[in-house]
Parts: structure tokens; sequence; C-alpha cells
């Protein structure tokens, strides 16, 4: 996921610098003005107001006395995102951009699920139904695409991305690795748990992860004695990625210092306050 791919800066605004269109662009997509703002907030109330209503549908009790009352108040909240929607799409210059952009396909998925229920009646349809009920809960995404501070975290995890795969590709490599030995060792056991390599690999991962949920345990001392630095492997390793983030996290955090300037084109961070085009785009500051 490009961290980008639905920053407000990329969806550029209407030609008319002065339209309905473009005041309506900065309001939905910015944060720099007052309505802007607010518009922002009440989004987020909204959306979480609507994953709590999704939620406490899932309780049997609640769900049979107030089948009424959540059934309308989905249906004002996806009245209400779906305009939302449309509005964004009608807003932005680059609109199949948008739609395909990550935000722009959660956006979609929060309203789609309470239109198809129409569809889907049927009583042999009925697992699909909770299916696309509970796809609701995708709502949840929206809050990151008006949160400022969200995509210091998202482009973090995109700078850390590689680091993390190769981290965790090592750490895959060490499971299976000792997992294996551990079916070895503890295979051969009577009434053993370690009845396979994939279970050895499940008891590996929730060994190394420090989790430990005891369903699986080693009866033998050299199995126990394995285990035992597998565990003591769990707690430096688990010091790792958290380490990788944090210092990505610090260099983003260090981009968008007060006497830096972001590209009106692209949102790239970081540049120099004299810069005269931006460092990604090419785009004149």
């Amino acid at each position: 996921m490009n961290p980008h791919s639905v920053h407000p800066h990329e969806t550029e605004p209407p030609v008319a610098p002065s339209s309905f269109k473009e005041r309506l662009w900065r309001i939905i997509f910015l944060s720099d003005t007052p309505a802007a703002r607010a518009f922002d907030i009440v989004l987020l109330w909204l959306i979480g107001i609507s994953v709590v209503v999704v939620m406490l549908e899932s309780v049997e009790s609640i769900r049979s006395q107030y089948a009424g009352i959540l059934r309308t108040t989905e249906w004002v909240f996806t009245v209400f995102f779906t305009i939302e929607y449309v509005l964004r799409v009608w807003t932005c210059r680059n609109r199949l951009r948008y739609m395909f952009s990550f935000f722009g396909i959660v956006d979609l998925i929060s309203i789609l699920p309470t239109f198809l229920e129409v569809f889907l009646t049927g009583s042999g349809h009925f697992m699909v139904i909770r299916v696309l009920r509970l796809l609701r809960m995708f709502r949840i995404l929206k809050m990151a695409s008006h949160m400022g501070s969200a995509y210091v975290l998202i482009n973090a995890l995109q700078a850390s991305r590689s680091k993390i795969l190769v981290f965790l590709f090592g750490v895959l490599s060490i499971v299976c690795i000792e997992s294996t030995l551990m079916y070895i060792i503890e295979g051969g056991q009577e009434n053993s748990d370690f009845t396979s390599i994939p279970q050895a690999i499940y008891w590996g991962i929730v060994t190394i992860t420090t989790v430990g949920y005891g369903d699986i345990t080693p009866v033998t001392v050299l199995g126990k004695m394995l285990a035992s630095i597998m565990m003591l492997t769990g707690f430096a390793i688990i010091a790792v990625p958290t380490g990788i983030v944090s210092a990505e996290l610090n260099r983003e955090l260090q981009a968008i210092r007060p006497d830096s300037r972001n590209c009106p084109n692209c949102g790239q961070h970081g540049h120099d306050p004299a810069a005269l085009y931006c460092k990604m785009c090419g785009q004149k500051m």
C-alpha cells in the first residue's frame, strides 16, 4: 500500500480555484479550514458510532430487542457515507485514482454491505449476510484518512517494510529449524503432542512470541532445554521490529519539523525552507 495513494494533496482540486466544487474538495480532503476540521471530527464520530452499532448487532439479546432501531441507525449511517463517497468521487480530479486507492476501496466497502443485504434476503444466504455485516467493520479504517498523524505512521511502516520482511524471514527460518528438531526429539515419545512438523511449528511460533498457550508441551529433558532456548530467544526477537519502526518513525517526525515544508502537489514532507522544487515530483514549491 502506498501511503501517499490517497493523500489529500495528491487528490488534486478542480480546475476552477474559487468554485463551489473546489471549496467542497477542500472541506472533504483537507483539514486547513475550520469547516474542514469540523467535517473530519463529525466523520470520525460517525465512523466510531457506526462501528459500535455493528458490534451491538452481533449481541443476540440486544439484536432481538432493538433490531428495528439498529437497522434504522445502520441505514442512516449508510446513506451518509454513500453521500460522502459520491462527493469524494465528484470533487477529486483523478477519480479513478481515488476509487482504486486503498482508502477509496475502504470507503466503498463500508457502504456496499448494507445495499447488498437488500438483494440477499433468502434464508440460504444467511451466512453470506452475516459476513457482509462484518465487513462494515472496515469503516474503522476510514478514520486513518482523516487523521493527519496517521500518514506519519504509515510512512514509517512502509519505510520499515523491507527490513521487517527480512527479519520475519529470519525468525521463520529459526522457528522451522528448531521446531523440526523438537519434532525429532519429542515425536517418538508416547502420547506426544508433537505429532507432525506443522504441529511443532505452531508450538514454535507460540513459544518464540512468548504467548505460551500451554496446549503443546515437551516432556523430555532435551526438549525442555530446547524450549527454554526458544523462550529466551523470543525476548530478544520482540525488540527488533519495535526498534526498526521507532527509527523510521523518528526520521518521519524529523522530516515534518516546523521549519520544513510540504509539496503542494504530492504532499512529500521534509523539504528545506529554501528549496525551489519538490525532491519527489519536481513540482515548483
